[in-house]
């Protein structure tokens, strides 16, 4: 059975959604059949795969994620290239660890003297590499630039509404503040939490009556035994009932709970409203108008038009932003908002913080088990090639479990759409990666403790422990080319099988009591692609590889075969295991800043390099700080006031202010498919008070 369709069960899921709708016929395939020719035949297929199939299966968004791993390894193939035929031979020629025959350190930069004028190789190519980085990504960029040109935009989020506010009101508001934009629908948000899950519940239990209403049809038998594991237990002899008439209760006791909750606290106003515009232009004008800035005599504030309804509204008190997608809005956290969002969102991060910092650091997680000698016995009975690879896996280990923490933390911050939580995932996940894997074992430190210490006995003794030369040590390029080896290879075969969801399946499966709830689960069992935990783990292993591909050249075919690997990956599971997950540009805006920051990045080691070795007022030392201080300058100034927007990978325009620092990303683009979940939900909730 495959495992019950897991590696194929996003298709699965599509294909019964369709079937339900009744737009498939018969002869609709569950799967490709180039993918089902044989044992392997999945795996060209997903090599051949086009952006067409990928964007008609997974959204744009995933067409922009590959093709940004594409131009990475456009990227990885010309360092690739000049790192293995310049600047390996260059560092072979030196003579400082010639005695070593077999040592990695022939191939780092630690192998040429001070003074030899072969290092000037080095810190030209790392600027040719950054010049280069930009240009590619400018091709990149302009396919997202393209994508926010195409979409359209008519529908406004508007918070701080007084919860007295109607709808008539508001709309009233605006056809007489705004007489050349014409409204099409105005909703108001609830607080529909509670109601949604009974909803959600009920609609399950419906499916399953009527797939048993099918079943009897067909079989003319619908008794089950809805015990839990009955279907594997042999020998329990449990009474049968009618599967019919047993979800039909369920159903009318969930529309009796809605009718309980209706009756006993009806839904709260969020202070919200989502106003709908004729076309893009309408919407734009009003986004303007709410966010422009009027300068009076003694004070400056905004002063959106008025009405005969202002007042009562108060509506200068409003807060205007593009809507985003009815799907991608986290539903049941627009309730979390104001001082409540802020504490609980510091806590989460500063918790999240404590944990990363002081407990579950990967490389502190080791040294603590080589202290306790917890790994001697296992490490006593490898053989030496295994043996040799098992502290970098150990790490890689207790890496794999951070963007699951980090992801839960996530979740916990009530994010208001889908793109910022995506995007919260790979700034943490990005940034804390970087930290462990990059920065604090360069400096000899084990963990963010450890640097803390450091910076403490700096402050107040004067006299710190760390050595920033333990970055150039040799034995340090073993390490990263052995980490960044076994995430192309351990990595991606754990993404590519998902064991965790594998387990999750079977226990669902297992636990089910009819054939209704299996197929409900098979039905349900994909998720969406989560790109920010994707972005940030590639993205970090891709700034490793960048960032070590001068001072260790030997690391760049195998961060090259990596992101070959990784692509790969990712490419098979949005096809075939993941759902689309509909995100604004801004995700991958910043995704593409994090690729250009691994060039400046190496740039930065590099000097430090020629800092320690050659000194402040070196000439090899000067002339990467002095290019290091103009790209510096440059990125501030773009981000502060917009010049230099022609050296950027990426120029666009801004949306306008946000109500919110979170509400920047609720930036999107239907009009219909926001309102069409409130219209069913409210249906539901006559139909439920009718019943």
């Amino acid at each position: 059975m495959k495992f019950w369709d897991h590696g194929r069960i996003a298709l699965v899921t599509d294909n019964e959604r369709v079937m339900e709708e009744g737009q498939a016929n018969e002869n609709t395939p569950i799967e490709p059949p180039e993918a089902e020719q044989g044992s392997f035949s999945w795996i060209p297929f997903t090599i051949n795969l086009s952006d067409d199939q990928i964007k008609a299966k997974s959204g744009q968004d995933a067409v922009h994620f590959l093709s940004l791993q594409r131009h990475m390894i456009f990227l990885l193939s010309i360092h690739s290239a000049i790192s293995v035929l310049v600047i390996l031979p260059v560092n072979w020629s030196g003579f400082l660890l010639r005695g070593v025959v077999a040592h990695i350190g022939r191939t780092t930069i630690g192998n040429l003297a001070i003074g030899n004028n072969l290092l000037w190789v080095h810190p030209l190519f790392s600027i040719i590499f950054l010049i280069l980085t930009v240009f590619v990504l400018i091709n990149h960029t302009r396919q997202v630039k393209n994508r926010r040109k195409e979409t359209t935009r008519n529908t406004l989020m508007y918070c701080s509404v007084p919860k007295t506010a109607k709808e008539e009101d508001v709309k009233a508001h605006f056809t007489e503040a705004y007489p050349t934009c014409e409204v099409t629908a105005v909703t108001l948000g609830y607080d529909v939490t509670e109601l949604s899950n009974l909803d959600q519940k009920r609609i399950e239990s419906g499916e399953k009556v009527s797939y048993y209403e099918h079943v009897l049809a067909k079989t003319g038998n619908s008794r089950i035994n809805p015990h839990v594991c009955s279907h594997l237990c042999c020998f329990c002899d449990f009474e049968e009932v009618d599967a019919i008439e047993f979800y039909t209760n369920i159903e009318q006791g969930l529309l009796q709970k809605m009718r309980n909750q209706l009756e006993k606290e009806p839904p709260r106003p969020l202070g919200m409203a989502f106003v709908t515009f004729k076309t893009n232009a309408m919407a734009r004008l009003v986004l303007k108008d709410f966010n422009a800035v009027k300068c009076h005599t003694f004070c400056c504030g905004r002063k959106p038009k008025s009405s005969s309804k202002s007042e009562g509204l108060k509506v200068t008190n409003w807060r205007a932003e593009f809507a985003s997608f009815a799907r991608s809005i986290k539903w049941k956290n627009l309730a979390v908002k104001g001082f409540k969002w802020t504490g609980q969102f510091l806590f989460v991060n500063l918790a999240l913080f404590a944990l990363v910092t002081f407990l579950t650091t990967p490389a502190m997680m080791v040294n603590t088990l080589g202290r306790f000698n917890v790994t001697a016995p296992v490490t006593d009975f490898m053989i030496p090639i295994v043996s040799q690879f098992f502290p970098t896996l150990l790490l890689l280990v207790c890496s794999s479990l951070l963007p699951a923490i980090v992801h839960h933390s996530t979740d916990w911050e009530s994010h208001w759409s889908s793109s910022s939580e995506q995007l919260s995932t790979m700034r943490k996940l990005y940034f804390f990666l970087i930290f462990m894997v990059l920065i604090l074992p360069s400096v000899g430190i084990t963990s963010i403790a450890g640097l803390f210490q450091w910076m403490i006995q700096l402050l107040i003794h004067g006299v710190g422990t760390v050595k920033f030369t333990c970055v150039f040590l040799p034995d340090h390029g073993v390490f990263v080319v052995d980490y960044v080896i076994t995430a192309g290879f351990m990595g991606s075969a754990m993404n590519l099988l998902r064991l965790p969801e594998l387990l999750l399946y079977s226990i669902r499966l297992v636990f089910a009591r009819s054939a209704a709830e299996r197929k409900y689960i098979k039905q349900n069992q994909a998720h969406e692609f989560e790109y920010g935990a994707m972005y940030g783990w590639t993205l970090c292993v891709f700034t490793v590889v960048v960032a070590y591909s001068i001072i260790c050249p030997i690391i760049t075919p195998c961060g090259l075969l990596f992101v070959m690997i990784r692509h790969f990956v990712d490419k098979h599971n949005l096809y075939f295991a993941y759902l689309p997950n509909p995100l604004d540009s801004h995700v991958h805006m910043e995704a593409i800043d994090m690729v250009l920051a691994a060039p400046i990045i190496c740039l930065m080691l590099l000097y430090f390099y020629f800092f320690l070795t050659a000194g402040f007022l070196s000439p090899i030392a000067m002339f990467p700080m002095v290019f290091l201080l103009i790209v510096v300058v440059v990125c501030i100034t773009h981000k502060l006031s917009g010049y230099f927007k022609c050296l950027s990978p990426h120029n666009y325009k801004s949306a306008g202010h946000s109500c919110r620092i979170r509400h920047k990303l609720l930036s999107v683009h239907t009009a219909s498919d926001l309102m069409s979940w409130h219209t069913n939900f409210t249906a539901n909730w006559v139909m439920a008070s009718l019943s």
